[in-house]
């Protein structure tokens, strides 16, 4: 009997494009003979939209947007009719653990990770703090909020001289995708970088620059975890932007990537580690730094990796022998045995 699934994607985040993308991947690489797929669009306005079964492959994702036809729904009228949801959100209002808190509340199962994970992972800066108290090394990093740095901007940009230096990197604290991400090598450049990343968050995040090489891992599991093959990224510009990594195609991505087998054993078992410490199940992505003399350090965790035909989760687990397909269907069983252990707690006393 054939499993219905419900995705869920688009939402009100600077991500939207890119979770569109990722929708169109997976319906591509679903079974049609094991699943029934029902799509839910979620509009950069916030309003849900049910469109009509997928049965066949979406060449556009202008198909995914129910411009014609789709019926407007109310987030809380989901019901059992699913066996299971797959949130393909990136970024806020989906990734955070917004969207897995209701399905929590409603007590629908659902593919990846739950309210913490998803809500520690996307703020950079809890996600880090969480890292420092997991005695894991990583670079150092300063966050400040909008309403102290417009209270006294100098001050803001003096804290990050003389704690960070330059190079550093400025970022919204809630967003991935590379959106927002500066590199700043002077004054001029950190005053710019702070009126961009604040565009897009009310808290955001300055980090060391290093020079080291840039080795991602996928991470699968609940509480019995697997680590793929690490994955190196080679960018053609001076960082992993996000034209990079969604259009120009320059990026090289090396897999697996070319270190000692001492730095992957290092690498695995901070993304380990970094996993337990998030409370993380289902999937993630670990991006590490290591530097030229062997020092291996935590970038952050993904909780909701791409899965377009160039992001790297994907192409991790292909390389270790976990092809696409087989991928999502993991995924999905996953999500089930999670579903099925917290049936069994008690909710009375």
């Amino acid at each position: 009997m054939k499993m219905k699934l419900c995705l869920l994607y688009g939402g009100k985040s600077a991500e939207h494009e890119v979770s569109l993308q990722t929708a169109k991947a997976v319906i591509h690489a679903l079974d049609k003979n094991k699943f029934d797929i029902f799509p839910i669009f979620i509009t950069k306005q916030g309003q849900w939209i049910q469109g009509p079964q997928i049965t066949e492959p979406v060449e556009d994702v202008k198909q995914l947007q129910f411009s014609n036809g789709g019926n407007e729904l109310m987030p809380q009228s989901l019901n059992a009719e699913f066996d299971m949801v797959f949130p393909l959100l990136h970024g806020p209002n989906g990734e955070d653990g917004t969207v897995q808190g209701l399905l929590e509340v409603l007590n629908i199962p659902y593919v990846g990770n739950g309210v913490l994970a998803s809500s520690a992972g996307m703020d950079k800066v809890v996600m880090k703090n969480i890292f420092a108290q997991a005695g894991l090394d990583q670079v150092e990093y300063v966050s400040i909020i909008r309403s102290t740095w417009e209270e006294d901007r100098e001050a803001a940009y003096k804290e990050v001289e003389e704690t960070i230096g330059y190079p550093s990197f400025v970022k919204p604290a809630n967003l991935g995708s590379s959106v927002g991400i500066s590199k700043c090598d002077n004054r001029e450049e950190l005053v710019a970088a702070f009126e961009e990343a604040f565009r897009y968050d009310r808290k955001i995040i300055i980090e060391e620059g290093v020079i080291a090489r840039e080795i991602e891992v996928g991470i699968l599991g609940n509480d019995e975890l697997a680590c793929s093959v690490a994955g190196e990224i080679v960018p053609k510009k001076e960082f992993y932007d996000y034209e990079a990594k969604y259009a120009d195609n320059t990026t090289e991505l090396v897999i697996p990537a070319d270190i000692p087998e001492t730095d992957y054993d290092t690498v695995r078992d901070m993304a380990f580690t970094a996993y337990k410490a998030l409370d993380c199940s289902g999937l993630a992505r670990m991006d590490f730094f290591v530097t030229p003399d062997g020092r291996v350090l935590i970038n952050e965790v993904n909780t909701m990796p791409g899965f377009t035909p160039v992001s790297m989760f994907p192409l991790l687990w292909k390389n270790t022998g976990v092809p696409y397909p087989e991928l999502i269907e993991r995924l999905v069983d996953l999500g089930r045995q999670r579903y099925e252990e917290k049936q069994t707690i008690v909710h009375t006393f």
